[in-house]
């Protein structure tokens, strides 16, 4: 197939285009630059623009060419979505939105999510872009055919990332830093709520299997591991990674929020919820998916990647002193002893 990835290079999309590339299609990469944690893999394509940018000279970037699917990695508001259906209409069989399984219902009314699942955040403005995305692909679908799918990731991660509740995103390895100095680490609620991470190869085959497939077209699907754990199996799983005895302090995820204000989205809104999902619609049109990494060697990879790659064990100091904050004022709570 002939492929298009807009922004191929992050930490979910950079394994798509290494697996694309391996399954011999012949994939475009749409971005501004080469990611230094993610390099465009050998025998991708790339073309060098800003979909941001002014429409006109992506119009001239893409002209004369078709594609069997389209792939939009970096597509967040509703106006993002409307350059899509402009820019690709005619041009593509198949177009793609990846939107999040943070857009489900929080919190959840139901055990098990399944794409039936209602898509309500109150919490997190992010989802609620993507939810209004969402629907304005589904009306081009139903009123012009369209060819949508939308994708819905849940916390999905790599050699680069170490997806923890709470920690910082762009700099994993604060986290990391504090276990290995011995410094508390902060669990939301009692630990006991369900979560799900997924291998970023392991949802690249999901993703892939996918394309090309018109039985796609005009529904959603959620990608994910099958592997359920605990935050307090999560982070001990670090700890045991590490050869560390843990340190980990249980904090409401209320208070949290009210030090660290993005928690009301990323936390709140998502991650102090339980979720289980049902991946049976993927399974059907994909029958060979499946997950292979666990958690238990994800972290371990992600761990040793960060070992090889020390320029990446930055930290977040700002995230730092908001936890002393935040434990701080935990203990205060507290009764003496």
């Amino acid at each position: 197939m002939k492929i298009l990835f807009i922004g191929g290079t992050g930490l979910i999309s950079s394994a798509c285009s290494e697996l694309a590339v391996a399954r011999g299609h012949q994939l475009f990469i749409l971005n501004r630059s080469v990611s230094a944690k993610h390099p465009l893999p050998k025998g991708a394509t790339l073309l060098q623009g800003d979909v941001h940018a002014d429409a006109s000279r992506l119009s001239a970037l893409l002209a004369g060419r078709h594609f069997d699917a389209v792939v939009d990695f970096i597509a967040f508001t509703v106006e993002d979505v409307q350059r899509d259906i402009d820019l690709f209409r005619g041009l593509t069989d198949q177009f793609v939105f990846i939107s999040s399984a943070s857009a489900y219902q929080k919190p959840p009314k139901g055990y098990l999510i399944t794409e039936e699942t209602p898509l309500e955040n109150p919490f997190w403005q992010y989802s609620r872009d993507k939810i209004a995305c969402e629907e304005l692909l589904m009306k081009a679908f139903r009123e012009e055919n369209f060819p949508v799918t939308v994708i819905r990731p849940s916390l999905t991660y790599g050699p680069s990332q170490i997806p923890l509740s709470v920690n910082s995103w762009a700099y994993p390895w604060t986290a990391i830093d504090r276990m290995k100095r011995g410094q508390k680490i902060i669990v939301p609620g009692d630990g006991t709520s369900l979560w799900v991470l997924t291998w970023n190869a392991d949802f690249a085959k999901g993703l892939l299997g996918l394309l090309g497939n018109p039985k796609a077209l005009g529904q959603a699907f959620h990608i994910t591991s099958d592997e359920v754990l605990s935050w307090d199996q999560i982070y001990l799983e670090v700890y045991k990674a590490l050869g560390l005895q843990p340190n980990i302090v249980h904090i409401p995820s209320d208070l949290i929020a009210a030090y660290w204000p993005d928690a009301v989205g990323s936390l709140i809104g998502d991650k102090a919820n339980s979720a289980v999902f049902d991946n049976s619609r993927i399974k059907r049109l994909v029958p060979d998916f499946q997950c292979e990494v666990n958690w238990a060697e994800g972290v371990r990879r992600s761990i040793q990647w960060h070992a090889a790659h020390p320029e990446f064990q930055t930290l977040d100091t700002e995230m730092n002193a908001i936890w002393d904050t935040i434990i701080a004022a935990y203990a205060k709570a507290l009764p003496s002893s």
